[in-house]
């Protein structure tokens, strides 16, 4: 199911918000918009004619960012479209013991999420997990030589939104050693339809390649293929260090004509299939508002394209830019059914964060196909309820099923999930599994983490268990756990969750400004005024 902003345009603000919405524009965010849009014309005429750096010289421009301090009417010709998947309700344990979810690196919802906020359009497309995962936290990697290419940790403490449940965070850390060093044989596959002319489009977009460009060298190449009303081949196979050919042709992209991307996608996978690096990374890179209307473009469409060449090796990652007609959804499918992942740039530091900082992670997949199954114990756990994952919910069989797809994970990634539990109170049934031959009180394990993945290329899976016990409990949870959970919880009141009436932004601020930690990047102190915008515009 897809969301409109024409149709809704503040989607379920009522209640995420708790405030009256007002429908119009303030004139300062219209000012505000009117001048972010001159001062990139002014800027793309500097760089035409040679004057400075384009690619910091129009940081400002397609920033886009407008702050105000209430809600402001989306225009009715906007068509952002957002996958509308339920939120999972409470589970009985003695009913449904098992949870089964495939992993999820994606990151995308958060920086469009700080988008929306910045703008002062109400949230849509929250989801928690790619809020979670936006975030390092400190979890112990692989020791060199280990069997599996990952760690899985837990821990449990009092949920700060229901004191009476308790919170379960579960982290697999992948393995920051790079697979191959074989090269990079990448194709750029690059929106210039008419809809990509915003100066938080086009423009980011060539100054975020750029920023890749700069992490390759000769053992690499690089295809660019562009796409409008019809695609087109710029490079074929150039080597990573003619980096000032590849510079040069991203500087001279230009927006226009409809948008035939499925034609797009067919163009890049024959490249990337020619160019194919026996044991390196062959991946396209697709970057794009996701606004096909051309040809195949429904995500069902889309993904039965792919999904034929995601089998061959050739993998991709998708690069959401720019508002109004985002089509989040089409774009999300892509990155999943393409063994890939997606990221939203919304500020050429989200692009070097993703490009640069975690360049291995997003080009290198070291564990494929990851699924996760958690088993409940019904003497310590009665109910459940996982936050997020509402579209990467498996059924239980299909945890052992080596043809049912599942997330891939990249050098250095790290999944994070949160579970809701209800203490249990009283005795058990005896349902056949590892813990339903106990009576409450009889085993002091809250649950076992199973988690199966392919190796690269592979196609049989390896199961890894790790059983989470009673020491796994704390009243005096580590930073990260804080931290992150107070991500979880926001995400829970932004997105009006039913099941979490206690969520509190304000608690969850505090929480988060208290538990930064070091803060490299100043991701974490960017989050906590992130929610303070959030604060100031529902009162």
């Amino acid at each position: 199911m897809r969301i409109s902003s024409s149709k809704n345009p503040l989607g379920v603000a009522d209640r995420r918000a708790r405030a009256a919405i007002r429908a119009r524009v303030p004139r300062r965010a219209l000012a505000a918009a009117v001048a972010v849009v001159l001062a990139g014309g002014a800027l793309g005429a500097c760089s035409a004619e040679g004057a400075g750096d384009a690619g910091y010289d129009q940081e400002a421009a397609y920033d886009g960012s407008v702050m105000t301090e209430e809600w402001r009417d989306v225009p009715v010709d906007e068509q952002e479209e957002y996958d509308d998947s339920p939120e999972q309700p409470f589970q009985d344990v003695t009913t449904s013991p098992l949870s089964t979810f495939a992993s999820d690196v994606d990151t995308a919802s958060y920086s469009n999420l700080r988008r929306q906020l910045r703008e002062g359009v109400a949230p849509q497309g929250v989801r928690i997990e790619e809020l979670v995962n936006y975030f390092d936290y400190d979890y112990a990697a692989p020791e060199p030589g280990a069997a599996d290419p990952f760690t899985v940790e837990a821990q449990v403490a009092d949920a700060p939104w229901a004191p009476d449940h308790q919170l379960a965070m579960i982290g697999v850390q992948a393995t920051d050693a790079t697979p191959t060093s074989r090269g990079n044989n990448i194709v750029f596959l690059l929106d210039v339809s008419g809809s990509m002319e915003d100066p938080n489009k086009l423009p980011l977009l060539a100054d975020s390649f750029e920023l890749l460009v700069e992490r390759l060298d000769e053992d690499d190449t690089v295809s660019i293929v562009t796409y409008a009303g019809s695609d087109q081949v710029l490079a074929d196979s150039v080597p990573g260090d003619r980096r000032d050919e590849l510079v040069r042709t991203l500087r001279g992209l230009r927006a226009g004509g409809s948008t035939g991307g499925a034609s797009g996608l067919e163009t890049a996978y024959e490249l990337a299939t020619k160019n194919f690096v026996e044991g390196g990374n062959n991946r396209v890179v697709l970057a794009t508002d996701g606004d096909f209307n051309v040809g195949p473009s429904t995500p069902e469409q889309l993904t039965e394209l792919i999904e034929e060449h995601a089998r061959s090796g050739v993998y991709i990652s998708v690069l959401g830019f720019g508002m109004g007609n985002l089509k989040d959804n089409t774009m999300e499918a892509i990155a999943d059914h393409g063994n890939g992942n997606y990221a939203y740039i919304d500020t050429i530091e989200e692009a070097r964060k993703v490009l640069v900082h975690e360049f291995d992670s997003t080009m290198f997949v070291v564990a494929q196909d990851l699924k996760l199954q958690v088993e409940f114990n019904p003497a310590t756990v009665a109910q459940y309820r996982l936050l997020g994952y509402d579209n990467r919910r498996l059924e239980d069989e299909d945890f052992a099923d080596d043809t049912k797809d599942a997330g891939d994970v990249g050098a250095g990634h790290s999944v994070t999930a949160f579970y809701e539990l209800v203490p249990t109170q009283g005795e058990a049934d005896d349902d056949g599994l590892r813990y339903q031959d106990v009576e409450a009180g009889d085993s002091d394990d809250f649950f076992t983490v199973h988690v199966r993945y392919k190796q690269p290329g592979a196609a049989e899976s390896t199961e890894v268990v790790v059983p989470t016990g009673a020491d796994a409990y704390t009243d005096d949870p580590t930073a990260d756990f804080r931290f992150a959970s107070a991500v979880a919880e926001f995400g829970l009141a932004v997105s009006g969750s039913e099941h979490a009436e206690g969520a509190d932004p304000g608690r969850a601020r505090e929480r988060a400004e208290s538990a930064l930690g070091e803060d490299d990047y100043g991701l974490r102190s960017e989050f906590v005024d992130l929610v303070g915008t959030y604060l100031r515009i529902t009162g």
